[in-house]
């Protein structure tokens, strides 16, 4: 169940944003990305978190992404 929840998040293929370009689904879940960096430091009470919360968020994503990029393009040379 966790898994197949995380998939429709952050799976490029399984997201509502994966009929669009790679660039621009980057961007927006960079947006997303930010936008609960705020929610969680506000949540937490400290503006001081932010900061490192939208550094982790970022490193998240980029690990996701590329990871994801490689995958594929393994894959790609496979067939």
């Amino acid at each position: 169940m966790l898994k197949e929840t995380y998939a429709l998040l952050m799976s490029p293929n399984k997201n509502p944003l994966r009929h669009l370009p790679k660039i621009v689904r980057f961007q927006f879940m960079t947006t997303l990305a930010f936008m609960w960096s705020l929610i969680f430091t506000l949540w937490i009470g400290s503006i001081a978190y932010f900061g490192p919360s939208v550094i982790i968020h970022l490193l998240i994503l980029i690990g996701v992404f590329f990871t994801a990029d490689v995958f594929r393009k393994a894959k790609k040379n496979k067939e």
